[in-house]
C-alpha cells in the first residue's frame, strides 16, 4: 500500500489548474474507446452463479454515449443507494477507457474516461455482484453512480487498489477530519457554501489533484465528483466542488464559499497525501 500512494498520491504537481467553483474550467478532450467497446457484460444467470453476457454494444452506439466527467451530465446514471455509507475503500483506475452500465445486465450509460483534468481517473467502489462493481462518478447529477465489469478487464484494462484514507466534512460545525486506516490525522475547522450556493451532501471522492503553476489562493486543489446544486456554471468551469486552501484565515468557520470547502494550510497538507479516489462523505 505504501508503494501504491508513493505512486499516485498525491498526484505530481505542476497539472495546470483550471476553474472549479473556485477553480476547475477549460474542456477534457473526448476519450477513444478501447477494444473493450464489444465486450458483453451481465449479471448472474439464475442458479448457476455464472456472469451473464449483455447484449454487445456497437461503436457508433458507443461513439454516442457521454464520457463520464466533470463537464458532462449522465442522466440515466442510477442514483446512489446508500450515500452516507462508508466504502470498503476499493478504488478502480480504467487504464483504457470503460463501459459504464446501467447495472449488471441493463444497458450502457456512459464511458468512463481512464484520466479526469489531467489525473488518471480513480473511483470508489461502493457495491459489487458477481464480478460487476458499482462505482461513483464524477458526472451530474450528484451521487451517479454505474456499474463496470471487472471479471472482464485485464490487468492492463482495470487497475484495483484499495484507499486506507477517509475524508468527512460536518457542514453545520464547519469541521473536516480526515483518518488514515481508521485513525484520525486531525480535525480542521473549515468554511463551507453559503446559503444560496450550499455545499453539496452525500458521497463523493477526491477526483484529481490540480497544482495551478502560478497559485492566487491555494497551491493545491481537490476537485471532488461533486457539483454545486444551484450553479451550472462557474468560473468558466462546470460548477465542479474542491476543496482547496484560503489566504485568509478568518474565512474558517464560516459559510462564506460558492459551494467548495477551503482548508487551513494544516488540512491541505495532509489531504495532499490521499490517494485519487479516496471517499469523501459530507454531512449536513
Amino acid at each position: 500500500m505504501r508503494d501504491w500512494l508513493e505512486r499516485i498520491g498525491p498526484v505530481p504537481r505542476g497539472v495546470a489548474a483550471g476553474a472549479v467553483l473556485a477553480a476547475v474550467a477549460g474542456a477534457v478532450a473526448a476519450a477513444f474507446i478501447s477494444s473493450n467497446s464489444g465486450t458483453v457484460h451481465g449479471s448472474s444467470v439464475p442458479g448457476t452463479g455464472e456472469a451473464v453476457q449483455p447484449v454487445q454494444v456497437s461503436a457508433a452506439e458507443l461513439a454516442k454515449l457521454p464520457r463520464a466527467t466533470t463537464f458532462t451530465s449522465v442522466p440515466a446514471a442510477p442514483s446512489d443507494p446508500a450515500p452516507f455509507r462508508v466504502s470498503s475503500g476499493l478504488v478502480v483506475h480504467p487504464l483504457t477507457p470503460r463501459v459504464v452500465y446501467a447495472g449488471p445486465g441493463k444497458p450502457p450509460i456512459a464511458v468512463l474516461p481512464a484520466t479526469e483534468l489531467g489525473s488518471p481517473t480513480w473511483v470508489p467502489v461502493v457495491q459489487g455482484s458477481n464480478g460487476w462493481e458499482r462505482v461513483l462518478l464524477p458526472s451530474r447529477p450528484n451521487g451517479a453512480t454505474g456499474w463496470i465489469y471487472a471479471a472482464g478487464a485485464t490487468a492492463t484494462q482495470l487497475d484495483t487498489r484499495r484507499s486506507p484514507y477517509l475524508v468527512r466534512v460536518y457542514l453545520a460545525a464547519r469541521k473536516l477530519s480526515v483518518f488514515l486506516s481508521g485513525r484520525s490525522l486531525g480535525n480542521w475547522t473549515v468554511a463551507v457554501g453559503e446559503r444560496r450556493t450550499p455545499t453539496p451532501t452525500g458521497r463523493t471522492f477526491i477526483m484529481a489533484s490540480l497544482a495551478p503553476p502560478q497559485p492566487t489562493y491555494s497551491p493545491l486543489i481537490l476537485p471532488l465528483g461533486f457539483h454545486s446544486d444551484t450553479l451550472t456554471t462557474f468560473g468558466g468551469g462546470p460548477g465542479t466542488v474542491a476543496l482547496h486552501g484560503w489566504p485568509d484565515p478568518s474565512v474558517f468557520g464560516r459559510a462564506v464559499s460558492h459551494g467548495c470547502v477551503r482548508v487551513p494550510a494544516a488540512a491541505l497538507s495532509v489531504l495532499s497525501h490521499a490517494p485519487l479516489g479516496t471517499l469523501v462523505l459530507i454531512n449536513r
